[in-house]
């Protein structure tokens, strides 16, 4: 049974499903959609444009779907989704997309911690971990499984890549590859994930294979063209290391660069 508290305000427009829980002094405008079981804690504010997936929790103070932060904004009627299982911590911000993409989305069983933003045109995939105060520009993609430690800025247009983990603290102005960890100032290559990939069930030949690759990506003295080379011709092209390549491939900003040798 839908509970909506007698002091939150929910526009009769917004479609809510069942086994809601709106707490109190809480804001729901009209062009809002909120799957079954999801609760929304006291003082968050739902704007227009929101749809919200099944059992997420948005805490304290967050808001959803407010306007873009960009001059070029006219008002335009764009979105922000949020997948299902998905934990908004207190005081989130999550700003609706521009024509540029038309929404903003994050996906299911995420968890986004106290105060941690998400701009215009982000696309955030499934199983994402934002610490506390993490903040990400305009047009930012974050693949699946990703972490980003505590107050990390990340800058726009940048891509964050599968499975990696980013520390606390440093500045994403480039793209993150997948599968590796990235630490110091400036940000950079420090060896893959391998806990991590051990921990979702990776076998020990894909992450041998995964080692190779950045290898010779990172410590082979080559450029990245030539290492893109050499990697295709010894390295067996495995589903994650054929992403790799394309991520690298399809890169805007330009990978980051390893520790100087």
């Amino acid at each position: 049974m839908t509970q909506i508290h007698p002091t939150a305000l929910v526009d009769p427009q917004a479609q809510i499903g069942s086994d809601v829980v709106i707490g109190p002094y809480a804001i729901v405008e009209g062009d809002v959609v909120i799957g079954d079981s999801t609760r929304i804690g006291p003082q968050v504010y739902i704007a227009d444009g929101a749809r919200i997936g099944k059992h997420c929790s948005i805490h304290k103070g967050a808001v959803v779907a407010t306007m873009p932060q960009d001059l070029k904004f006219g008002g335009e009627k764009t979105l922000f989704e949020i997948g299902d299982r998905t934990v908004v911590r207190e005081f989130c911000t999550l700003n609706r997309g521009t024509l540029a993409h038309g929404k903003s989305s994050i996906g299911s069983d995420c968890l986004l911690m106290a105060y941690a933003h998400v701009a215009h045109d982000c696309t955030v995939g499934d199983h994402v971990i934002m610490a506390n105060g993490v903040q990400l520009g305009g047009h930012v993609t974050v693949e699946d499984w990703a972490i980003i430690g505590g107050m990390s800025p990340v800058h726009q247009f940048c891509t964050v890549g599968r499975h990696s983990m980013i520390g606390g603290g440093f500045r994403v102005i480039q793209d993150v590859p997948p599968y590796i960890l990235a630490s110091e100032e400036p940000l950079r290559f420090c060896g893959l994930n391998s806990v991590g990939l051990k921990r979702r069930g990776y076998s020990e030949e894909t992450t041998l294979l995964l080692k190779r690759t950045y290898r010779l990506l990172y410590r082979s003295g080559l450029n990245v063209t030539q290492a893109v080379a050499r990697i295709r011709e010894q390295v067996p092209l495995i589903p994650e290391v054929v992403h790799v390549l394309t991520f690298i491939e399809r890169s805007q900003r330009g990978i980051l660069r390893g520790r100087e040798r």
